[in-house]
């Protein structure tokens, strides 16, 4: 699991909360201090609780399971697309559509409808169409491609949710704690800790914050899959040797007459 350091934390401004009069009072126990009219975030905490939300992640991905990364805010779009995909998993950077998790149904049907635009481009189709219909698919295929391409292969629900400011992705958030997905996400000072499962206290505006953060969570991921590789490694190998025992076992058996 990869650890944090305090300088880390510090130098990428992890501490930094909000104005004092921009404060949810539930957050209070992730104070440390103020200073000159902002609050400062309790480091300490804030370690601590990264180290449990990416064992819980390396844990659900060890068994199998997937990520969602979400961050729509200007300051996260980037970061959320690069770690998602250097993780392998599944991201929504642009904007989040109500029902992406409660209404999974539907939005695996916008999915389709996207992979069949792609496949008309691929395979030449849109050259045998009008040039006004072909604009008006090619359209349609990018409005979809920002929207769901960071899902696009996503075939079920996410075990995890990971946002970047939960007071800003309240829908996702709320969408998550109703089929029951547990959500980590990045909490200033401004935030709810409420509907969050694995709080991490930090500065959720600063880019060098949501990164370092984000970077965490997506080498939890990459963990969570080297060791799920390994558990598989482990039980072919035992599988084979099994097998190669009960064949030299039938080989040695002396012959009844």
């Amino acid at each position: 699991m990869s650890v944090v350091s305090m300088k880390e934390l510090l130098e990428a401004g992890v501490h930094f909360g909000h104005r004092t009069r921009r404060w949810n009072p539930k957050m209070k126990k992730y104070i440390f201090s103020e200073r000159n009219g902002i609050y400062i975030i309790d480091l300490q905490k804030t370690a601590n609780l990264l180290r449990k939300a990416s064992q819980t992640v390396s844990d659900a991905v060890a068994d199998g399971g997937t990520v969602l990364f979400v961050g729509t805010k200007r300051q996260a779009k980037e970061t959320i697309v690069q770690e998602s995909a250097r993780c392998a998993m599944f991201s929504v950077s642009e904007r989040w559509l109500g029902g992406m998790l409660t209404n999974f149904r539907t939005i695996k049907r916008n999915i389709e409808r996207l992979k069949s635009l792609e496949r008309m481009k691929e395979d030449g189709r849109f050259d045998l169409l009008p040039k006004k219909e072909v604009l008006r698919f090619e359209k349609e295929r990018e409005r979809l491609e920002r929207i769901l391409g960071g899902i696009k292969e996503m075939n079920d629900l996410p075990s995890i949710v990971y946002v970047v400011d939960a007071r800003k992705e309240r829908i996702a958030v709320a969408e998550a704690n109703r089929i029951r997905v547990p959500v980590v996400a990045i909490l200033d000072t401004n935030s709810d800790p409420d509907p969050i499962d694995y709080p991490i206290p930090g500065n959720d505006d600063a880019i060098r914050s949501v990164r370092l953060i984000t970077r965490l969570i997506a080498d939890a991921v990459l963990e969570g899959k080297q060791r799920l590789m390994d558990r598989r490694t482990e039980l072919a190998a035992s599988t084979e040797g099994k097998k190669m025992e009960a064949w030299t076992e039938g080989m040695t058996t002396p012959q009844q007459s």
